[in-house]
């Protein structure tokens, strides 16, 4: 990696640390809102993901990445995570329980947080391919796989440390070859999850939609910046491939039953 992307992921990793380290200095009405019990029964803090998506906005000015997608994913997709975390209604959960209740004339916040990621996306892609030649086909499917990537980070938001480990194994062959299209915006979501990945393994705090779709995002966004109408054409395909099968298979379920799946996701985990 060259010294700029380098200096990114250092950067966003001591940013979502340091954040994480002081969130007991927040007032205590701010910190109490945040809070959800997670999957083992436990208390954990959603302030993980506001700390996950600012200290990847910094990381990505650091480390040279277009200012204009890398600061628009980041903060765009994680207030529409945010806006599902301190509002959102658990009646309606996965995109056909919300695009159902839409059907029914109910707007739900995971709704709205749908369309905002669609928006945010091709936001992200336009900004990406305005200097790139890129016809408008390709914008189009590069904010589709943008947003769809925010979606499947989201879904693996289930135990801990497991959306952090999905988004590290997405975006490391993203840095090779250093210099390369992507390389920075990846290197900020990389060292974001790092700083991260020590308070979420340990079962104290979580990404919440905030982080998750943040992270997700942000791969999806270094994906774009360096590929053309095939290779988004492929992301866009296991997005949405991985968002039906999930409405009929449970991830946590297939993880658990493969021996190696099962190994990685459990590592470092307390």
């Amino acid at each position: 990696m060259s010294r700029r992307p380098l200096l990114g992921a250092a950067a966003a990793a001591a940013v979502a640390g340091g954040a994480l380290f002081l969130k007991d200095r927040l007032p205590v009405g701010v910190r109490t809102r945040w809070e959800r019990t997670n999957h083992a029964g436990r208390t954990v803090t959603l302030l993980e993901g506001p700390a996950y998506a600012v200290a990847a906005a910094v990381g990505s000015v650091a480390a040279g990445a277009p200012a204009g997608p890398a600061l628009v994913t980041s903060l765009g997709a994680g207030a529409f995570g945010a806006l599902d975390d301190l509002a959102g209604d658990a009646s309606s959960k996965g995109l056909k329980g919300h695009l159902g209740a839409l059907a029914r004339g109910e707007v739900t916040t995971g709704a709205i947080k749908i369309v905002g990621l669609g928006a945010t996306g091709l936001a992200a892609a336009a900004l990406a391919d305005r200097r790139t030649g890129r016809g408008f086909l390709a914008t189009l499917v590069g904010g589709a796989a943008i947003a769809g990537a925010a979606n499947i980070a989201n879904l693996f938001d289930l135990r801990p440390g497991r959306t952090l480990k999905v988004v590290t194994a997405a975006g490391l062959p993203v840095l090779l070859p250093p210099g390369n299209p992507g390389a920075a915006t990846a290197a900020a979501a990389l060292g974001a999850a790092a700083g991260a990945l020590p308070s979420d393994l340990r079962g104290e705090s979580m990404l919440g939609d905030t982080g998750a779709n943040a992270a997700g995002a942000l791969i999806g966004v270094a994906l774009v910046e360096r590929t053309g109408l095939r290779g988004r054409l492929a992301v866009l395909a296991v997005t949405a491939g991985l968002t039906v099968l999930s409405e009929k298979v449970s991830f946590s379920k297939v993880i658990e039953g493969n021996d190696v799946l099962r190994r990685l996701d459990r590592w470092g985990r307390e």
